[in-house]
């Protein structure tokens, strides 16, 4: 006979790993090209000059410089630009 009555389910005990999203460099920064600035899901930041947008629309430097953030439009959309020397 067992002794122990049957336990019930439950329906909690999952929990996903982190995705290291979030600005990874600042404005001011000096970057190179094929730097990450910016893990994203969607368009939080959209890419300005001199920067590149992956498939996850990650947003990386395609030229070395310095890093600048700027509102624009009626919109108020954020943009991420790399400034060269």
């Amino acid at each position: 006979m067992a002794t122990k009555k049957a336990g019930g389910s439950t329906r909690n005990g999952r929990d996903s790993n982190p995705k290291m999203l979030g600005v990874k460099m600042y404005g001011g920064q000096a970057v190179t090209a094929g730097n990450i600035i910016v893990r994203q899901r969607g368009t939080e930041f959209h890419a300005g000059a001199n920067v590149g947008m992956g498939r996850d629309h990650t947003l990386f430097a395609t030229a070395d410089g310095v890093i600048k953030f700027e509102v624009k439009g009626q919109f108020g959309r954020r943009y991420v630009k790399v400034e060269t020397a």
